[in-house]
């Protein structure tokens, strides 16, 4: 056996280790200090409901696929949060209508008139504040489709500052201090939605 060929068996199991490490500490990012995981499959998590849709826990992540009352449904959180970031896994079909609503500022009416919205809707007729975007204050072009896949939002707001990141790409950046404290929430409002990992830090 040629040392080129020894020198490359000894690297695969070196590099495949350094690898493994590398996807862990990934995966654990959002366990480590000042990390409250809200949701992680594995229960329903402590929300306030605003609105009524079929909330369920299913396969490690909690669905709802059908409104069972009038306009769009919401898990809020129990608490206000003003600095922070927030690490959400979702799984949207291609027809879902859904977001990610920020600072909400008359809880319980939440709109994207009294709250930031991160979108989640590929069909959404003006797609400018579709999927990425935030409505009415960012506009994503082009906007990115998460339909029929796990995907993440990385979200971090600290003072005027928002930052969106989709699956790891900057898809909106705000600078508004309209909305400066509140809870968060998880919309349902058509298709079918699965969030099976949420996570905050406050900074």
């Amino acid at each position: 056996m040629s040392r080129p060929m020894r020198f490359g068996l000894f690297l695969a199991p070196v590099i495949a280790v350094t690898a493994a490490l590398g996807l862990s500490s990934v995966a654990n990012a959002q366990t480590g200090e000042g990390w409250v995981v809200l949701l992680d499959g594995k229960n329903m998590g402590d929300w306030e409901k605003v609105g009524d849709a079929n909330w369920r826990l299913e396969d490690g992540a909690v669905v709802a696929d059908k409104k069972t009352g009038e306009g769009t449904a919401h898990l809020m959180s129990k608490k206000a949060y003003k600095d922070f970031m927030l690490h959400v896994e979702f799984w949207a079909s291609d027809d879902a209508n859904s977001g990610i609503f920020l600072r909400c500022s008359e809880p319980p009416k939440i709109t994207d008139k009294n709250c930031y919205e991160v979108n989640i809707f590929d069909q959404r007729k003006d797609p400018t504040y579709g999927t990425g975007g935030i409505v009415n204050f960012v506009e994503v072009i082009p906007m990115p489709k998460a339909g029929g896949k796990w995907n993440t939002y990385e979200i971090t707001a600290k003072g005027r500052h928002i930052t969106v990141m989709l699956n790891g790409q900057k898809t909106a950046e705000l600078h508004n201090g309209l909305f400066a404290e509140g809870p968060f929430t998880l919309q349902y409002g058509s298709g079918v939605m699965k969030f099976r990992k949420v996570a905050i830090k406050p900074l």
